[in-house]
């Protein structure tokens, strides 16, 4: 479906069904508001009708947001590590560890959340132009990190 989205085929796959329940769930809400709009209520079904519209916007919001993923709008954004950039870090004390950047958690795939870095997270954000071989140093609200960088492989 367009661009290049770095996307496994598990991946897309998943974003399909999650964009086809969005889109049933949707269809439902707005029968339901048609509904509303038919018969006449007190300030309670008013209150119903406000928040199905409230939900209504929202799903259309991730519709559209999981569409421009698929579509390839995930490519580089300025600022941020491309979005399945594969990075290897050492932690103090700890083993190194493999890691894939997404831009998005709902990109992760199940059982690999411990292995996901978000490309907007204070090290993800500190991983910008950085080089193998570099000690990274980053803010996060136990205070100050730092995590040698191995390797990285942009997508």
């Amino acid at each position: 479906m367009g661009q290049d989205t770095n996307f496994t085929g598990e991946e897309s796959d998943r974003i399909e069904e999650e964009l086809a329940e969005l889109r049933t769930r949707r269809d439902q809400l707005r029968a339901e508001l048609q509904g509303d709009a038919e018969t006449v209520g007190d300030r309670g079904d008013a209150a119903d009708a406000l928040q199905r519209s409230e939900d209504l916007a929202g799903i259309d919001e991730q519709i559209n947001r999981l569409t421009w993923l698929l579509a390839g709008g995930n490519a580089d954004t300025p600022g941020q590590v491309p979005n399945g950039t594969k990075v290897t870090l050492r932690f103090p004390g700890d083993e190194p560890i493999q890691m894939r950047i997404v831009h998005f958690l709902e990109e992760t795939p199940a059982g690999e959340e411990d292995t996901t870095l978000t490309s907007d997270s204070p090290l993800g954000l500190a991983l910008v132009g950085r080089q193998a071989g570099e000690t990274v140093t980053y803010t996060t609200p136990r205070g100050e990190l730092q995590v040698e960088l191995l390797a990285i492989e942009s997508p």
